[in-house]
């Protein structure tokens, strides 16, 4: 069991006060690890009572060093030391490793632009040589802990509000780089007088690269802070080199994609999404069988001599999206129909082989923020698959999920028509609604859904193909599976097995199989092809 603390600023008597007040609370603690800035301009005369063993920290405290030229003095070996009693500066940089095996990599100081940086700052020689000396090692997978005092740039994108920090701006590009590198699965920072846990983030490419550990950045704030901003943070950790495999590549539920890959493969993606406005959806897909009919150009014109309104442009995704079409990462062997603003393709673990999702070309969030070209293009989708799904013997529901989520997934699921009727999907949506407290709510059936929701609103919402609605505003934890665990449910489709995606995946050949199917047999009612 471990202790992370934040700016100390010379508070060694609020700091170890409130530590001996846990551990008489909770009991013992192994260690105590202390980022951002330990020393204060008025820590001289507490710390002399500490130096001469008059006082005693209550835990083994670890420390990072100066982050401005006044502390300097403070640490007398960059190396590291002991400074007092149970207090020991780790360094300026290097890998601590404890009894256990625990592995703690450190990084003292801020970001410097010069070589050689002072004695508060680090450089990026000094990341390149940290990274080099760790990522050298046998079969290295990342370490369990990294203290840096900076927060990382780019820490927020993909994840929850940082608060007044913005996390664009803050930080070192230096430490992000450090962070991608090492996978740590804690990262612990302060400096901002802020604090901040971050939705964990994974370490690997989803269907790409083997599975790894996630990874959790935490920012502390200023010890004794009157805000009340938490500046302690305690958790367990199992040493990497103890886990079973298994257990330690597990992903939670709210886990993102990770915010700092800035590879030159990132780079050329960035390149690829802003070249996605001005070339055609088939620059960057795809092979659909010749004898599948003509596709119209993404950019409206048909025969070179008709010009439609000029779409609005969407906005750019900051990191790797799966679902942008001109994007590396999409499934473009589940793509069954291509528009010019929209395409069709088979959800991947779909509930049914014939489960498909609407999805704008361009990166949108919502159908709040559509553009209006782009919402007509999905409600011609949506009667089209009416259209088709009924000549099956079938009904669709429809339903988006706008929370942790990055792209617009309109998830559209056919129910036969013998099965239930749509009276019946939508008693069984409320009443599942009801026994997790989620407050759905019938809306009218002519409304449109931005009249209830603003842009940025996390919410959830359901269609029946008979035109009726349900809503539901996010306020707090939402259960992710929550439409297609009511739709899999004995009520339903029966399938209750079904309720979470992963469990459904087919191999490649499979799904690109089922995707041949449904694309050979949608294809009279695909108004993309005429």
């Amino acid at each position: 069991r471990r202790l992370a603390c934040g700016d100390v600023e010379g508070r060694l008597e609020a700091l170890f006060g409130r530590v001996r007040a846990i551990q008489s609370k909770s009991g013992p603690f192994d260690m105590l690890l202390c980022v951002g800035n330990f020393f204060g301009s008025t820590s001289e005369a507490e710390w002399a009572e500490y130096c001469t063993g008059t006082k005693k920290a209550p835990i083994p405290t670890y420390v990072l060093g100066a982050n401005d030229q006044e502390t300097v003095s403070y640490f007398p070996d960059v190396s590291g030391c002991e400074l007092a009693e149970n207090i020991t500066y780790l360094g300026r940089r290097g890998l601590y490793s404890g009894t256990s095996g625990l592995q703690i990599a450190y990084l003292s100081g801020t970001e410097s632009q010069y070589e050689p940086a002072p004695a508060y700052s680090f450089s990026a020689k000094d990341v390149a040589e940290l990274k080099a000396s760790l990522l050298s090692t046998p079969n290295f997978k990342g370490v369990d802990i990294l203290l840096t005092s900076p927060w990382p740039r780019d820490v927020g994108t993909f994840a929850n509000s940082a608060g007044e920090i913005d996390t664009k701006k803050c930080g070192s590009k230096l430490v992000s780089d450090l962070a991608a590198s090492l996978k740590p699965r804690y990262h612990f920072a302060a400096l901002e007088k802020a604090y901040y846990e971050r939705l964990p983030y994974r370490n690997h490419t989803v269907l790409q690269e083997t599975p790894k550990h996630v990874s959790r950045f935490i920012a502390l704030a200023d010890v004794g802070n009157t805000s009340k901003k938490k500046y302690l943070y305690a958790f367990s950790i199992v040493p990497m080199s103890l886990m079973d495999p298994a257990e330690l590549v597990k992903q939670p539920q709210d886990t993102t994609e990770n915010p700092y890959r800035k590879s030159q493969k990132e780079a050329q993606k960035s390149k690829a999404f802003l070249c996605a406005e001005e070339e055609s959806a088939c620059q960057f897909f795809f092979d659909l069988s010749k004898h599948q009919g003509k596709k119209r150009p993404s950019d409206g014109k048909e025969g070179g001599n008709h010009q439609p309104k000029q779409a609005k442009k969407p906005p750019q995704p900051s990191g790797p999206c799966w679902f942008c079409l001109a994007s590396p990462e999409v499934e473009k062997h589940l793509v069954v129909s291509i528009g010019t603003h929209c395409y069709l393709a088979l959800a991947k673990g779909g509930l049914l082989p014939d489960h498909v999702l609407i999805l704008p070309i361009g990166h949108y969030q919502s159908v709040v923020d559509l553009s209006s070209e782009v919402v007509e293009e999905v409600t011609k989708y949506k009667s089209a698959l009416k259209e088709f799904f009924r000549s099956k013997g079938k009904r669709y529901v429809l339903f988006e999920r706008n929370y942790k989520s990055q792209h617009l997934q309109l998830q559209v699921i056919p129910v036969p028509l013998d099965r239930c009727t749509a009276e019946d999907i939508k008693e069984s949506f409320i009443a599942q609604a009801q026994k997790q407290k989620i407050e759905l709510l019938e809306i009218p059936e002519h409304s449109d859904i931005t009249q209830v929701a603003r842009s940025g609103t996390p919410y959830f919402y359901v269609e029946l193909d008979t035109g009726e609605k349900l809503f539901h505003r996010i306020r707090g934890p939402f259960p992710l599976h929550f439409g297609r665990a009511v739709l899999a449910s004995e009520a339903v489709l029966a399938i209750p097995h079904r309720a979470d995606w992963r469990r459904c995946e087919a191999e490649r050949a499979e799904e690109a199989a089922q995707a041949r199917a449904f694309r050979r047999d949608f294809q009279p009612f695909d108004f993309a092809l005429r």
